[in-house]
């Protein structure tokens, strides 16, 4: 399969798709209405198109959602409303876990996930979102859009779920999660059941835990009645939203299974095909845009939504250096197995792996020093001390 017969503009590559898509927001919102667009139509020729959006997060969670509202909003923007899309909350048109299957399907024409949530089907699609001791939000962006991750990936989907996928949010370096008690070495995490999806899970399992795949919408009370003895979401914001500090005393970090939790847009690739070039560049344009705005949402308010947990009493404990050893054995051992036994993770890990090594040598170098020796020198009763 060669990639360029499937998708005729490549994720970023260019400047071309922004310059497109801006163009045709120009001209389909002018006051006439008339003018050429980017693909050479006239701005009241491209077509009417209004999409259902399916995705994995509850309505209460506005900062995730929000990464589908945003893509939505922008594309609406930029088109003069000809193209609509409309996100709905988990379980409104799709199951929260199933998003995937119905935009493979064509039952619906997009949906906004986690990718991790299928690995079940591939452990290829971890890369998508996260993988344990991966990339930073910062680093993932660079290996995606630059370092030929996202080409690789899109090739991907397309052989095997008839999907093209654009990064459409980012939750972060996510925290470790609520424990019903403390856990301070690895001998406390056998038998321990906890809510944690993905490759994450299969590294928990590996470490002893009894491993579940929950929606968010289902945690708080899988907690409160015992069902489960831990979970982890996403971070202080929206698990404060969710209540887990009301049923889970100790809250712990950092979440080395997800660093830098890639969400994404998965679009149809029959439907794909058929949108006018200059909504395909909207269509990346946009999820640029809810990539860059969802990361630079949580950076700002996790950090506030953690004083407040703090001041009501849970107690904020640090992975032991044992646990977070055995973890990174852990998930490099697994990362060996898939690819003994699978090729198309093979290809992409051995990629995926350099990319990391010298970004991170990189970033320890330059950014890492300024960072530890900016917070070395954080004046006492500063916010942050």
């Amino acid at each position: 399969m060669k990639r360029r017969n499937v998708i005729k503009t490549t994720a970023y590559g260019t400047a071309a798709a922004a310059t497109a898509s801006l163009a045709a927001c120009a001209q389909s919102s002018s006051p006439t209405g008339g003018g050429a667009t980017a693909d050479g139509a006239a701005g009241d020729e491209l077509p009417k198109i209004d999409w259902q959006m399916a995705t994995s997060w509850p309505a209460a969670l506005d900062t995730i959602l929000g990464g589908a509202t945003t893509f939505a909003d922008r594309i609406s923007a930029m088109s003069g409303g000809r193209f609509t899309i409309s996100p709905r909350a988990a379980g409104e048109i799709a199951p929260p876990l199933e998003v995937l299957n119905v935009v493979s399907q064509g039952a619906v024409p997009c949906g906004h996930t986690a990718s991790y949530y299928y690995t079940g089907k591939s452990p290829v699609m971890g890369f998508g979102a996260s993988l344990p001791f991966g990339l930073t939000p910062q680093q993932q962006n660079a290996w995606l859009y630059e370092g030929g991750g996202l080409a690789k990936l899109q090739e991907f989907y397309a052989a095997k779920f008839n999907v093209i996928q654009f990064p459409a949010g980012n939750t972060g370096t996510q925290m470790g999660g609520w424990f019903r008690r403390e856990i301070a070495k690895v001998s406390d995490l056998s038998g321990l059941k906890m809510r944690i999806p993905g490759l994450g899970g299969q590294v928990m399992s590996k470490l002893g835990v009894t491993v579940q795949t929950l929606p968010g919408g289902e945690i708080f009370q899988a907690l409160q009645t015992g069902a489960i003895d831990a979970a982890e979401w996403v971070g202080p914001y929206d698990d404060e939203k969710l209540g887990l500090n009301k049923v889970a005393k100790y809250y712990y970090y950092p979440g080395w299974w997800e660093p830098g939790s890639t969400l994404e847009v998965q679009i149809n690739l029959d439907e794909w095909k058929k949108l006018p070039e200059a909504y395909q560049a909207m269509v990346q344009t946009a999820a640029f845009e809810a990539n860059l705005e969802m990361l630079s949402r949580y950076e700002t308010r996790n950090n506030e939504a953690l004083k407040r947990l703090i001041e009501s009493g849970v107690e904020l404990r640090g992975f032991s250096d044992e646990i977070m050893t055995a973890a990174q054995e852990a998930s490099f051992d697994l990362y060996d197995e898939f690819a003994a036994q699978d090729a198309d993770f093979k290809a992409i890990y051995e990629d995926w792996r350099g990319f990391r090594d010298r970004v991170y040598a990189w970033n320890n170098l330059n950014q890492g020093s300024f960072e530890r020796f900016v917070y070395s020198n954080l004046k006492p009763g500063s916010p942050s001390t």
